[in-house]
C-alpha cells in the first residue's frame, strides 16, 4: 500500500509541455503541513489491510530532490517518524535525473527513502526537447546507475506518443530502459491536458495524439518485452482522478480509467487467437480455460473478446471458464462438436 503525498510541480526547473499537476494529482495544497500529513497517514494506516512492512509513504507530483535541502529534509522527518514506529516500512519519492547526484542520495538514504521513481520519458534527446523535459537520456542514465549503486530501487517513468515520437522511437526508449535493468517501471500514454503547452500545440493543429487502439498497441508491445525482460511495470496508463474525470480535463488522447485493462485483454486476445489457429474449430463449441485471475483479461472489456474470436474462428459458441490448476498468463482449449 502507498500513501501518496502530491508535491503540486514543486521543484521543478522546467514546465514540460504536457503537465498539468492539478488535474493528474487533484486539488492538494503547495505546501504539506505537518498537521495534514499526519492526519492523512493515520487514516490510511486505520484502513490498512496489509502489514506494516508493505505500506510506504510517497511523495509524487513534482522534483523531490529539486526542493531546498530543509524542505526534504522536514518532508522526510514528517514520514520518518512513522517508519520509527514500525507502522510504516519506507519511503518512495518521484523525481528528476538530472536532480540526483551523491549528496542528494545519502540525504534520501539517510531519511528512510528506499525507491526512487526518476521520471525519464522518453530515452530519445529529440523527443525530451520536443517535450521541452530540459534533460537528456544520458541523465536518465546515469540516475539509474547511481540509484542502484548506493543499494536503492529505482523506477523509470515512460510515456507513448510524445510530440515528435514515432513507433520505433518508443520502441527504442523501451529497449534503452530494459538495458538499464531498473527495478520496475510505470508507462502511461500522453494525454493532452487542458491548461498545457500541448494544449496550446492541439488546439494549433500542432499535435495529433495516440488513438485508443494505438496507444494499446505501444504499451502492449512495451509490456510485454518488460515482462520478458523480467522487469516489472507497476502501472499502465494515467492514474484516474476525479479532476480527470471531469468533462474538459482531458482535451484529447487515449484515456480509459481501465487502459491496463484494455492492454491485457489485447493481449489475451492474441494468445487466444493463436492457440484457436493451430486446431480445426470452425463451427465448433469451444472451451478456454485459464487460470482465475486470467478469466476478465480473456473476456475482454465487455466480452468484446469472445465476440471478436466468435466472429474470427466462426464458432458455434466459445466458453470461458476458470481453472485453478492452470498457470498464470497460459491457455488451454478444449473443442466440442
Amino acid at each position: 500500500m502507498i500513501i501518496p503525498f502530491f508535491l503540486m510541480n514543486r521543484g521543478c526547473p522546467h514546465r514540460c509541455i504536457f503537465c498539468n499537476p492539478e488535474k493528474t494529482a487533484g486539488p492538494n495544497p503547495a505546501r504539506i503541513s505537518k498537521e495534514r500529513f499526519e492526519d492523512r497517514v493515520r487514516s490510511h494506516l486505520q484502513t490498512a489491510r496489509g502489514r506494516s512492512e508493505d505500506i510506504e509513504i510517497a511523495f509524487y507530483g513534482g522534483n523531490f530532490t529539486g526542493l531546498a535541502p530543509a524542505e526534504q529534509i522536514r518532508l522526510l522527518t514528517l514520514a520518518g517518524r512513522f517508519i520509527a514506529s514500525g507502522r510504516v516500512r519506507s519511503i518512495r519519492i518521484s523525481t528528476r535525473p538530472d536532480h540526483i547526484d551523491a549528496d542528494r542520495l545519502a540525504l534520501l538514504k539517510a531519511h528512510g527513502v528506499r525507491t526512487i521513481e526518476i521520471g525519464a520519458q522518453s530515452m530519445v534527446d529529440e523527443i525530451l526537447q520536443a517535450a521541452r523535459r530540459g534533460h537528456s537520456a544520458a541523465d536518465v542514465e546515469r540516475a539509474v546507475e547511481a540509484i542502484q549503486r548506493e543499494g536503492l530501487a529505482a523506477s523509470v517513468h515512460l510515456m507513448a506518443g510524445l510530440p515528435e515520437e514515432r513507433r520505433e522511437d518508443f520502441q527504442s526508449s523501451v529497449e534503452r530502459v530494459i538495458r538499464l535493468r531498473p527495478d520496475m517501471v510505470r508507462i502511461h500514454p500522453t494525454l493532452v491536458l487542458a491548461g498545457t503547452l500541448l494544449a496550446d500545440r492541439y488546439r494549433e493543429g500542432g499535435y495529433k495524439p495516440l488513438s485508443l487502439p494505438d496507444a494499446v498497441a505501444r504499451c502492449k508491445s512495451a509490456l510485454l518485452r518488460f515482462a520478458e525482460a523480467g522487469i516489472p511495470v507497476i502501472r499502465l496508463g494515467l492514474q484516474s482522478t476525479p479532476e480527470i474525470e471531469t468533462p474538459g480535463s482531458v482535451l484529447a488522447g487515449p484515456y480509459h480509467p481501465a487502459f491496463r485493462s484494455l492492454v491485457e485483454s489485447s493481449i489475451f486476445l492474441d494468445r487466444a487467437a493463436s492457440l484457436l489457429s493451430t486446431r480445426p474449430v470452425r463451427g465448433q463449441q469451444v472451451v478456454l480455460f485459464s487460470a482465475p485471475c486470467d478469466e476478465s483479461r480473456l473476456r475482454g472489456h465487455k466480452n468484446e473478446n469472445v465476440l471478436a474470436l466468435k466472429r474470427r474462428f466462426g464458432l458455434m459458441g466459445l466458453t470461458i471458464a476458470a481453472d485453478p490448476e492452470q498457470e498464470k498468463g497460459t491457455l488451454r482449449a478444449a473443442v466440442g462438436g
